[in-house]
């Protein structure tokens, strides 16, 4: 998720960043933050002024008080109740809005790094490097799937039944292939400086929040 300090300050780049993503109906959003962050920090002033202006008249109702100004202190302390009443409204409105901001933020993509080429979709991809050339032999290539299939290595009907298509479980040698492949990456990683670490299976929903835009979450993820 952005920062809203860059909507404050340069919103145009914000809106020319969601053009580059081909996501045009998101453009209205950075006005509509825009305008709510403003109303935002108008209510918080006028909460923080109201507080100020509170703990001064608090002061006079001693002062009335010491002079048995039962009437100038009773004054007072409904010009108070009246502030507290409305700072109670101000703050209620602030977090209205903190919320719909919020909200918004979420779906407005992030900044793409300028060194980033734009397409509309994979087949505007740019070739950065090239290593030979491919290679196509005169017979015709198998799935990767189906060589696993051959030795029975895998179980997609099973997967299919308890995680949807596109899964399979890994059955015998080829279980074994994996694991050794994973262990041979594991053991090259710490080699070369890094710490082997086993991150727990599950997370909070609000990890995620901010790393892209809720509905693509929403659509990638598998809830328990």
């Amino acid at each position: 998720m952005i920062d809203i300090k860059l909507i404050r300050e340069n919103k145009d780049l914000v809106k020319e960043n969601i053009k580059k993503k081909f996501q045009d109906e998101k453009i209205k959003l950075v006005d509509e933050v825009f305008d709510m962050d403003i109303k935002v920090r108008e209510t918080q002033k006028e909460a923080d002024d109201l507080k100020a202006e509170k703990n001064k008249k608090s002061a006079l109702i001693g002062e009335a008080m010491r002079n048995k100004d039962t009437a100038t202190a009773d004054a007072i302390k409904a010009e108070i109740a009246d502030m507290d009443k409305r700072i109670v409204e101000l703050n209620e409105t602030k977090d209205e809005l903190d919320k719909k901001i919020k909200d918004i933020m979420m779906v407005i993509p992030n900044i793409i790094d300028a060194s980033v080429p734009i397409g509309k979709d994979d087949s505007e991809n740019v070739e950065v490097e090239k290593f030979g050339e491919p290679v196509v032999p005169d017979y015709e290539i198998p799935y990767h799937a189906d060589i696993i299939l051959g030795v029975n290595g895998m179980d997609k009907e099973a997967a299919g039944r308890t995680s949807g298509e596109g899964f399979y479980y890994l059955l015998g040698d080829i279980a074994r292939l994996h694991e050794a492949m994973i262990a041979y990456a594991r053991d090259y990683m710490i080699d070369h400086g890094f710490t082997y670490a086993i991150p727990p299976f599950m997370i909070h929903g609000n990890v995620v929040e901010g790393v892209m835009s809720f509905p693509e979450i929403e659509a990638m993820m598998y809830k328990i």
